[in-house]
């Protein structure tokens, strides 16, 4: 039985057993082939006993000074002979251009090293940024992958640029929310997590050759005092310090850390030497960290020109101090010809042994012959740019800030958005003067108006800020950060903290926080103040994206509306409020997100290379002056690009200024299947519309008509023998249009507006109110064919705002709006876009010499639909191409999105099906669908189960449900500028060949 008394002395026992028999693995750098030993051997025994305590030397460098400092570098490296080099700032074309400088003339390959914890960016200028260590704490279990990638791909970087060792992971626990130094920089304050991603980290960077160095050994996490200006004390006990600074560092030395760095830390506990740093401590370095913790890999120092060493120790004595420590190499060493100087003369007085010191500069010289430099070769500049910004760290990047997305409240379940037509939404952004990253993406998903506040606006603007907010019910505030350092508060200024807090106040913020997550502790006030009701604790909701870029601004605004989920979990506790772990799991819903090809599958340069080539050849041939394309795979839009201008040339009036993404064009017959068909559709599931019913069932007034009879199922596939269209506008004529004295027939039109002539064709030609009645007439009276052949056909169509008034009661645009393009946050789909948006914003179509005489511009360009007010149900629809996208998107998820059912799944698929196949017929009700032989209508791999429809503007959309494609397509332009007569758009077979570029692209894949 095991006494009390005995209890000390047994744990003590397991102690001293765990650390004796720690299982540290040989650094794989050391693990060489015979002929990589060889080399290291055939130099080390060149090498002079001098030269080999040179080997032990960085000297740090810079790229972005005056060439008198590179020369001064130069004759630094090559009369001292050392051995490496530490870059900092620069940039990637002249780093690789003064490495290859200081290689030429090293007889001994140089090491070259870099600080580059998120990513070569760190440093240098025209590279990838990765995000921060705690940014990556937050991320799931389950993304360790990323990290891993993450380290795979620097360290292929690295090596492209000449580099051969990274000083990361940082493995400090960051315990002590006022770190000045770690802080950002580490995992998190869960020892375990800290250990698990650090060793992603280092894994991925050796698994690929390139050398990591672990640090800052034995913790700096728990410490208020930079080491870079002080030295810091960690004033804890041994016992504390093995239960959590050190269990990352023993974790990591037992998977084959090639490196650790030694901070300057003064630590009581480990040597009782009054203001020693650990870099100078034997008993730190040499007892604790290659005795007892079995570390055989590369002992670095940290930066030896840092106050934390030289504040008690100069440099020179402080360099040879370290390699008495047992230091392997030393960085950033101030003063080099003293501090080799002070070194050969410790080995002269056996202060350090000869033996020693050889065999440091064995373990560096078969790390050189590890990473390759036993072949050296120059870094070849040629490309180099290119090659350190590949396209896969930008969908790294992504996957990355999307996994650490933190969700800290959300308030009945607000978040993701729904019912987006039940909100009005502003996005207030603070502490940015223009639109954000943000904001943008938050605006793809429905009506959003924008407000931009600081520290720095005056208060009266303020005041007028806070007055517009009272019409909305959702405030989006997204708070921007630009400094991470607790030195700086976070970024946040006094008065940026009140205007969060006054906004949170209104009780209608969802606050999305743009930095350090430990400023959420300058944000919660505490619970016995009177300020409680202004804490951010009291928003609707909170999301922490821990960093201000463009991948965590668009993709938080994304999260924010249900595009993607929220699985991150806050890595450190930043108060009581605010703790480890907390974070609220979120699901998507299903609302498109905005993404990279390569997220799908597709080498996003082959899909541009292939759309741009069509597309400039249409706008070279003059096909159209502008236009829009927007493609999606998997509910993820891929590509979004407008092209050209608005107009050819300012001839008519109109400025020639680049068409925009979100521009609005007249879908024409796109019309068809964005209004008339979907209503159709949604009528058909309420039971209160009958495919194989009459047209007279619905419109009464064609009964006792040749059309009374006529099958809807036969009228939708445009086999019922309708007449192709009726030139209306004609038939209010006296005579030929164009013949000298015709004129309007008498109360038809007239120049002014009243109340009978009210419906507005151009800003000087008005209608007569009564006149649709003379339209639905000349249909009811038109010709039906006794042959049921397929005739393409815009009457029926003209009709349906008529069936759904009379089977809802309901208005057509009305309708439409409130059952889909507002709860599908497509907010620009309507008829008449000149009573919402500025005609800046809306493509001219046609300049129109014959009826209207003048541009058409903002107005519908069909004769017959302008003659209807601007609405009818098979012309008269603008918007842009994304919420047109959002439509057809719920089309390709059967009838739902967003977690909204609009249309059954199975009424889309009876209207989207080939109706008459047998017949030759290859309608669906509505829709258009592929030929059975390809003729042009549809892409060339489009498959049976895919349709659309094209308009006659130039405008077109196809969805392909396939499995193999899942896409949807929307193509939007202006072909009718100026005239109808060019269709150098069909002779081109732009808009479908541009969709098969799609199609190919995801054949293709990524090679």
């Amino acid at each position: 039985m095991t006494t009390r008394r005995s209890l000390p002395i047994l744990l003590l026992f397991v102690l001293l057993a765990t650390r004796a028999f720690s299982q540290a693995v040989t650094p794989q750098f050391l693990q060489l082939t015979e002929a990589k030993n060889r080399w290291a051997d055939s130099v080390f025994t060149s090498l002079t006993p001098d030269e080999r305590i040179a080997q032990l030397i960085m000297v740090a460098a810079y790229s972005n000074r005056k060439p008198v400092y590179e020369d001064s570098l130069v004759t630094l490296v090559r009369t001292n002979k050392l051995g490496g080099v530490v870059f900092f700032q620069g940039g990637p074309i002249r780093q690789a251009k003064l490495t290859n400088r200081l290689q030429a003339l090293s007889a001994v390959p140089l090491l070259v090293a870099m600080d580059a914890e998120w990513g070569i960016a760190m440093r240098l200028d025209s590279t990838v940024r990765y995000p921060y260590q705690m940014t990556l704490g937050a991320m799931p279990t389950g993304s360790d992958s990323l990290i891993y990638q993450m380290g795979a791909n620097l360290a292929r970087q690295s090596r492209r640029l000449g580099m051969h060792v990274n000083f990361a992971p940082s493995v400090d626990v960051n315990n002590n929310p006022n770190n000045p130094v770690i802080n950002f920089r580490s995992f998190g304050e869960d020892k375990y997590a800290v250990a698990r991603k650090a060793l992603a980290y280092l894994r991925g960077m050796q698994d690929n050759l390139l050398l990591t160095s672990i640090k800052h050994f034995p913790g700096h996490g728990d410490t208020g005092t930079d080491s870079h200006y002080d030295l810091p004390l960690i004033a804890k006990s041994r016992a504390q310090l093995d239960s959590l600074e050190l269990y990352p560092f023993r974790q990591l030395i037992n998977a084959g850390a090639a490196g650790v760095m030694v901070a300057h830390l003064n630590i009581p506990a480990l040597d009782t030497t009054r203001n020693r740093p650990s870099t100078l401590s034997p008993n730190i370095v040499t007892n604790l960290l290659k005795n007892e913790l079995g570390f055989q890999g590369l002992v670095f120092s940290d930066a030896m020109n840092m106050k934390g060493v030289t504040k008690y120790f100069p440099s020179g004595q402080a360099d040879r101090m370290g390699i008495e420590a047992g230091m392997d190499v030393l960085e950033f060493t101030e003063d080099i010809p003293a501090a080799l100087a002070q070194i050969k003369q410790a080995v002269v007085d056996g202060r350090i042994s000869q033996e020693s010191i050889d065999e440091r500069c064995r373990k560096v010289l078969r790390a050189k012959a590890w990473v390759g430099l036993d072949q050296y070769k120059p870094v070849v500049l040629d490309n180099l740019v290119r090659d350190l910004n590949p396209v896969q760290d930008e969908l790294l990047n992504r996957r990355m800030a999307e996994a650490s997305l933190t969700v800290l409240k959300n308030e009945a379940n607000l978040l993701p958005l729904q019912r987006l037509d039940t909100l009005r939404i502003a996005s207030v952004s603070v502490e940015s003067e223009s639109i954000t990253a943000f904001q943008k993406m938050a605006a793809n998903y429905t009506q959003v108006d924008h407000f931009n506040i600081s520290s720095k606006t005056p208060d009266s603007t303020l005041a007028q800020v806070h007055e517009s907010l009272k019409n909305y019910n959702l405030l989006l505030v997204d708070v921007h950060l630009n400094n991470i350092r607790p030195g700086a508060r976070y970024g946040l200024q006094a008065k940026t903290a009140g205007l969060v807090s006054e906004l949170v106040a209104t009780g209608k913020a969802v606050v999305t926080v743009f930095g350090n997550a430990y400023v959420l502790d300058k944000l919660t006030f505490p619970a016995d103040t009177a300020q409680l009701n202004y804490s951010i604790e009291r928003a609707r909701a909170i999301v922490l994206p821990y960093q201000l870029t463009n991948y965590t601004e668009e993709l938080s605004a994304q999260l924010i509306f249900g595009a993607i989920g929220a699985q991150g979990k806050l890595p450190v506790t930043v108060n009581q409020r605010f703790r480890t772990g907390d974070g609220i799991m979120l699901q998507p819903i299903g609302r498109m997100k905005y993404t990279i090809p390569e997220e799908v599958g597709i080498d996003g340069q082959f899909l541009t290379r292939q759309v741009d080539s069509l597309v400039n050849v249409g706008l070279s041939q003059r096909a159209f002056p502008g236009c829009v394309v927007q493609m999606a795979k998997d509910g993820k839009v891929i590509f979004r690009k407008a092209y050209g201008t608005h107009v050819y040339d300012a001839s008519l009036g109109v400025e020639p200024k680049p068409v925009q993404p979100d521009d609005l064009f007249d879908m024409a017959s796109v019309t068809k299947v964005s209004t008339s068909t979907p209503a159709l559709m949604r009528l058909v599931d309420e039971g209160k519309f009958n495919l194989d019913g009459t047209m007279d069932d619905y419109l009464p007034f064609l009964k006792k008509s040749n059309k009374a009879n006529l099958r809807w199922r036969d009228v939708l596939t445009h086999q019922a023998g309708l007449k192709a269209w009726i030139p209306f506008w004609r038939d209010a004529l006296t005579g030929e249009a164009g013949q000298p004295g015709v004129t309007w027939k008498p109360r038809t039109f007239r120049a002014k507006r009243s109340k009978r002539y009210s419906i507005e064709v151009t800003d000087s030609l008005f209608l007569n109110r009564k006149y649709v009645k003379t339209i639905y007439k000349a249909i009811k009276e038109s010709p039906v064919s006794d042959k049921k052949e397929y005739v393409y056909s815009d009457l029926s169509f003209i009709l349906y705002p008529q069936v759904v008034k009379n089977l809802t009661g309901e208005e057509f645009e009305g309708y439409l709006k409130t059952n889909f393009y507002g709860p599908l946050g497509a907010a620009t789909l309507t008829y008449n876009p000149r009573r919402f948006y500025s005609l800046s914003r809306i493509v001219p179509t046609e300049y129109d010499s014959l009826f209207r005489k003048t541009l058409i511009w903002g107005r519908v360009h069909d004769e017959g639909a302008a003659m209807l007010n601007g609405l009818s149900g098979h012309a008269g629809l603008f918007g842009t191409a994304n919420d047109l996208m959002k439509l057809v998107e719920m089309y390709r998820q059967r009838g739902q999105y967003a977690g909204q059912r609009f249309i059954s799944e199975k009424t889309i698929g009876e209207f989207t099906r080939y109706q008459f196949r047998e017949l030759g017929n290859r309608r669906g009700l509505g829709f258009e669908k592929p030929s059975f032989t390809y003729s042009g209508n549809a892409p060339r791999s489009a498959t049976p189960a895919s349709f659309g429809h094209s308009g006659f503007t130039g405008t077109f959309t196809w969805v392909d449900p396939d499995p193999a494609y899942n896409l949807t397509y929307v193509f939007l332009s202006n072909r009718v500028y100026p005239t109808r007569n060019n269709n150098r758009i069909s002779q081109l077979n732009t808009r479908t060949n541009v969709g098969e570029a799609l199609y190919q692209a995801i054949k293709r894949g990524i090679q």
